[in-house]
């Protein structure tokens, strides 16, 4: 069995825009710091899709979804997600599992994980599990200036009979 395996990894800081959400894992936390960027920056969406790009040789998510580019403008990173695992399964793999860990000092993850995992899990097509991590006030994620996830996909190809890029 053809098997591969990817590492993606997001960051975003903190503003101040009471105009924006702060979104993890598909999930808005309500009265939370939002974070900076052109989609939604929902930093556990994204370090999923860097993986999974990574995973399938597919480059990474500034390639499919620049910051120049309006459309992605305020976009629901649940779809940047969703269209990536499009872009694996076309490219002939298969999506086993996605694990991400969000470090972050607040807001506190736990209560909303099952949810993250329901919603990462449905754009991804595969199981993709969550854990929040602290950085133990060490830092800029300590000092709460940004939060950031780190992810690992593993994907096997869906014919083992074709080679693979």
């Amino acid at each position: 069995m053809t098997m591969r395996v990817g590492q993606g990894f997001d960051i975003h800081r903190h503003v101040d825009d009471p105009e924006r959400p702060l979104v993890i894992g598909g999930c808005v936390f309500e009265g939370a710091q939002p974070l900076a960027g052109h989609s939604d920056a929902d930093v556990a969406a994204h370090a999923a899709a860097d993986a999974l790009l990574g995973a399938a040789g597919l480059g990474d998510i500034g390639h499919h979804f620049p910051d120049t580019d309006p459309q992605w403008k305020g976009a629901d990173s649940l779809r940047i997600l969703a269209r990536v695992a499009e872009l694996v399964r076309e490219a002939g793999w298969r999506i086993e599992n996605v694990d991400i860990k969000v470090v972050c000092e607040r807001p506190k993850l736990a209560p909303r994980i099952d949810e993250m995992q329901q919603n990462l899990s449905a754009a991804a097509g595969a199981p993709v599990t969550v854990a929040g991590r602290r950085a133990e006030g060490l830092g800029a994620l300590g000092r709460q200036e940004g939060i950031a996830a780190w992810s690992v996909a593993l994907i096997t190809a869906r014919d083992d009979s074709e080679e693979r890029p």
